[in-house]
């Protein structure tokens, strides 16, 4: 049995000890036979960092490793001068910056037996550039692993992410300058920057971060589970798998799983939250509460390309770094008047579940609290205990005080008390529809309990909610479970409290 390549970026290592490796070599061979720059963004932990290393194999004619590959016959392995810059490390100051830099450009300097006689990093990167050409007597080629770090690991200091933007826009700017001497560049990283902000004149860069003809050049498909991982899936059920971590959406015919996710599932055999826990979003999350933003629309959020496409540090879009990040993924495209919109939505059950509940823990004080609401809220929709409902929601409500948003539509309105049900629901692993469309009107929430369907109405304007299910006969949409309620929750707005839960079991 093969091994898992569990935290392995090296290529070389994973052919030469026997680990199971998912065949990417026919995107390799697309990108070097038809592009010249190429840029690729991707979620963390999306399996980037090992098909740069793969590019580097190729073109150091590594032959021997592709054996029984898709690129073996096909390519002649022609042997290039590789440059390989990777951004690892911290990057809280610009004196580390240029540190790692150099380290970058000294290690490169050795493998290549180039010597470079400058004194900033930029000036160093074009003479290697320059003098390895001229040694080799061949184009070079460059690959960069997370383009982008030194700027997204200082999102929370504006000032140093802007002296990393402007380090990054000069060292980028030699590959361009230097075109005459470069068989092929490659970069790679989280966020997706405009090329005015970052590649100043690379216009001639190919990014294909959404090109269907790359949807599935990081991250598995189910059939490669079924497949290539057939050895590990026994006793597995693939339908609760595929709803913890399938669902990432590049404009493919298929979804895709993260690497990270599933390989630690099939190593552990046990559901958990591996890849948000491998790098919690607690910048996103403050500038969430900053904002006010309405979580409620991540279920179902509908952006133009131009959200999609770039991200610029003095005007941060949470939507755009939502999607750039990998806790949104593509539900849906549009194409309205000859512009494509997008709908976007969680991923999967552990994106959904994770981040509401990671969003809870800093709008509760009380975390302890917390967790024993969560567990409140499972046994009475477990049980379909309702008439300790009122009790249970009076003190949801009261962990989350209504002050926290300023926002008037939310609490002036219904939202408020949407938004917070919907986290407490979702981040206790509920599965619940927001919105929920009818053909006689929309459920302000759905939550769906194993066999149990709950049907939740809000009213703030004196109205009986559970009237409005009645005759609207929203639960008509759910009569196959084998128990559904209807349940009004009004509330009192002068005092800001439930005023009243009325339910009733329609089956």
């Amino acid at each position: 049995m093969k091994r898992l390549p569990i935290g392995i970026q090296t290529f070389r290592q994973i052919r030469e000890q026997s680990y199971v490796y998912v065949d990417k070599t026919k995107e390799v061979l697309n990108l070097i036979q038809n592009y010249k720059y190429v840029f690729l963004s991707r979620p963390r932990r999306f399996g980037k960092s090992l098909f740069l290393d793969t590019l580097k194999e190729t073109f150091e004619g590594n032959k021997e490793l592709f054996e029984r590959l898709y690129i073996y016959d096909k390519y002649s392995f022609e042997k290039f001068p590789v440059i390989k810059i990777s951004w690892g490390g911290s990057f809280r100051t610009k004196e580390e910056l240029y540190s790692i830099a150099f380290d970058n450009l000294k290690e490169n300097q050795e493998k290549l037996e180039i010597n470079c006689e400058a004194d900033l990093p930029t000036a160093c990167f074009r003479q290697l550039i320059r003098k390895t050409y001229e040694k080799y007597k061949k184009p070079v080629v460059i690959l960069v692993d997370e383009y982008d770090k030194p700027i997204l690991d200082n999102i929370d200091q504006i000032e140093i992410a802007k002296e990393a933007r402007e380090f990054l826009r000069g060292f980028y700017t030699v590959i361009k300058d230097n075109d005459a001497y470069i068989r092929f560049a490659f970069l790679t990283g989280v966020s997706r920057f405009s090329r005015v902000s970052i590649f100043s004149g690379l216009n001639n860069l190919q990014d294909i971060s959404l090109d269907p003809r790359y949807a599935y050049i990081c991250g598995f498909t189910h059939n490669d589970l079924l497949t290539q991982f057939k050895e590990y899936l026994d006793g597995v059920d693939l339908e609760q798998v595929r709803k913890w971590y399938n669902g990432y959406n590049f404009l493919g015919k298929e979804k895709v799983y993260n690497p990270f996710d599933i390989l630690l599932f099939l190593d552990r055999k046990d559901f958990d939250n591996y890849w948000f826990k491998s790098g919690t979003p607690t910048f996103l999350v403050k500038l969430l509460k900053e904002r006010n933003y309405n979580t409620l629309e991540f279920e179902n959020l509908q952006v133009s390309s131009s959200i999609l496409d770039s991200f610029d540090i003095e005007d941060i879009e949470i939507e755009t770094i939502m999607f750039q990040a990998g806790y949104l993924t593509i539900k849906e495209v549009q194409e309205i008047f000859g512009s494509k919109t997008f709908k976007l939505t969680f991923p999967n059950f552990e994106v959904r579940k994770s981040f509401n509940d990671f969003l809870l823990d800093y709008l509760v004080s009380n975390k302890s609290h917390k967790e024993r609401y969560k567990l409140n809220l499972i046994q009475v929709l477990l049980e379909a205990k309702l008439d300790k409902l009122k009790d249970v929601l009076t003190s949801i409500y009261a962990s989350v005080p209504y002050q926290l948003f300023t926002r008037k539509e939310i609490r002036e309105g219904e939202n408020y008390y949407q938004i917070v049900l919907y986290m407490y629901l979702a981040g206790s692993g509920i599965d619940v529809v927001v919105e929920d469309n009818t053909d006689k009107g929309r459920i302000d929430l759905t939550a769906i309990v194993l066999d149990k369907v709950y049907i939740f109405e809000f009213k703030t304007d004196g109205t009986e909610p559970i009237e409005q299910i009645r005759n609207r006969k929203y639960y008509e949409k759910y009569l196959n479970y084998k128990e559904v309620y209807i349940v009004g929750i009004q509330i009192n707005t002068e005092s800001k409290t439930v005023q009243s839960v009325k339910w009733e079991k329609i089956v």
